[in-house]
């Protein structure tokens, strides 16, 4: 075990990735069992405690789902930053840089903060590997650490709110130490089964464990089986409840494709206006519209709750709000859209999101990569018939990359005929770039381990994007 650091000494930053990357980080290695003491709230409680709580320095609006909660949590933070309000947004996983996951008014943590930051926490992490390794057991792993960094800098900060999405499921997930003044679930859907649970149901049981006794609760779930789950735990907390398609509804207005669309919302009954309303959304795709309204409804329980926030500014917030790698337009002649989409919801959006631009703009050509915990088949199955060449390949920056027989074998399985392999997706980008023409469209999609290296690539020259730092 390395030596402990002096309190106070500031880190390199290459010597807080090594530092960080010796800890246990479930989002590069999966486990296959939830058992062990791998999760659970007890370090994560430890740790806080040691740094002085600092999660108690604010309030927070905490988010699970299964999708959708990283582009609500970001509109949800630019209507309150439109509304002058100066929060925090804390963001999983990043696609370039670290800081990407912990901001305040709309930008990213400056590198001297996070150094200064890991200053305080490393000697407490290192004091606490310790004691763990004493008692046979294990210390914080990568992302509790990284949460109370964060919740670190928003105290220092002495912000009055922060945004927080979870990392994995809610129940245990460390960001549920917060104090949360509302509550959103965004979806449910199959994902992360190994841990999670390998049904609907059981996975919703870890989701609705953010809802805390009293504190309101908005939810976009739309499955009967994860939406009783829901409904039974707000009702067991005394949680108040607003729920899409029941207490407010929403829906997309017109063609909502890669240039991004509009909103049109019914409110509750105690909603910014009797009637419904229309939004323009920065953020491409009909599923935003869910997304969106979970931000506005949250934002009017916001306001109930004090934090001052005019109709102008929602739509201010929802008209700018944007997430790298979601839908994103990088490149024309030919068009090359990347999507973090990782799994069957979020692949199935994307296609039906990309389908309105890319059947004008063919060849149309998917480059595909995925982890080897994702149902990649079924993924498979999805993109069949939307594209008119695939060119599969494997990302190098994470152990969970799935190997290429099992990527043809699903492509088999699908019906695609004859799929083209590159390694790595530098390779695959070029061969998706003679393949489409300039006439043609491309879509990278599959993983957000793909996006980093892709996007990294199309933004060049550029030195400062690593692909995991």
């Amino acid at each position: 075990m390395p030596s402990p650091r002096k309190p106070g000494l500031v880190p390199t930053r290459a010597e807080l990735v090594a530092w960080l990357d010796r800890r246990v980080n479930h989002e590069r290695v999966v486990p296959t069992t939830s058992g062990g003491g791998t999760f659970g709230l007890v370090r994560m409680r430890r740790l806080l405690a040691a740094l002085g709580r600092p999660q108690d320095a604010f309030a927070a609006v905490h988010l699970a789902g299964t999708k959708g909660k990283g582009s609500t949590a970001t509109m949800l933070a630019a209507i309150l930053g439109a509304a002058g309000h100066r929060v925090g947004l804390y963001l999983s996983p990043h696609v370039h840089r670290l800081e990407e996951r912990i901001c305040v008014a709309g930008r990213p943590i400056a590198e001297s903060d996070l150094l200064r930051v890991f200053a305080m926490v490393m000697p407490v992490v290192d004091a606490l590997d310790a004691a763990a390794a004493r008692r046979g057991g294990r210390g914080p792993t990568w992302f509790e650490v990284v949460t109370a960094a964060a919740f670190v800098h928003f105290a220092r900060e002495r912000l009055p709110l922060a945004v927080l999405e979870t990392g994995l499921g809610g129940r245990l997930d460390a960001t549920n130490t917060c104090n949360p003044v509302v509550s959103i679930i965004t979806s449910i859907s199959l994902d992360h089964m190994q841990l999670l649970g390998r049904t609907v149901g059981r996975i919703a049981v870890e989701k609705a464990g953010i809802i805390r006794r009293g504190v309101p609760v908005i939810s976009g779930v739309t499955a009967a089986t994860a939406r009783r789950v829901i409904e039974s735990t707000a009702r067991r907390r005394r949680a108040p409840l607003s729920e899409i398609g029941r207490d407010f509804h929403a829906g997309a207005r017109g063609t909502m494709d890669v240039d991004g669309g509009r909103l049109w919302l019914t409110p509750p009954a105690d909603g910014f206006a009797p009637g419904p309303i229309e939004y323009a959304l920065a953020m491409p795709g009909a599923h935003q519209a869910a997304n969106a309204a979970l931000a506005v409804v949250a934002a009017r329980r916001l306001d109930r709750l004090g934090f001052r926030i005019p109709p102008a500014a929602v739509a201010r917030g929802l008209a700018t709000a944007r997430l790298p790698a979601r839908v994103e337009v990088l490149a024309h002649r030919p068009l090359v859209v990347v999507d973090a989409a990782h799994n069957v919801a979020s692949i199935r959006a994307l296609v039906d999101t990309v389908a309105p631009a890319i059947d004008r703009l063919r060849p149309r050509v998917l480059v595909f990569a995925a982890s080897d915990d994702k149902q990649i088949e079924t993924m498979v199955t999805i993109v069949a018939g939307a594209f008119d060449h695939v060119v599969l390949t494997r990302f190098s920056t994470s152990p969970r990359a799935t190997s290429l027989d099992r990527l043809r074998a699903a492509c088999a399985r699908a019906g695609v005929a004859r799929p083209h392999e590159a390694e790595p997706p530098v390779a695959a980008l070029a061969l998706a770039r003679r393949l489409a023409g300039r006439r043609g469209s491309i879509c990278v999609a599959g993983s957000f381990y793909l996006a980093a290296e892709v996007r990294a690539q199309l933004l060049a020259p550029r030195d400062d994007l690593p692909g995991s730092q």
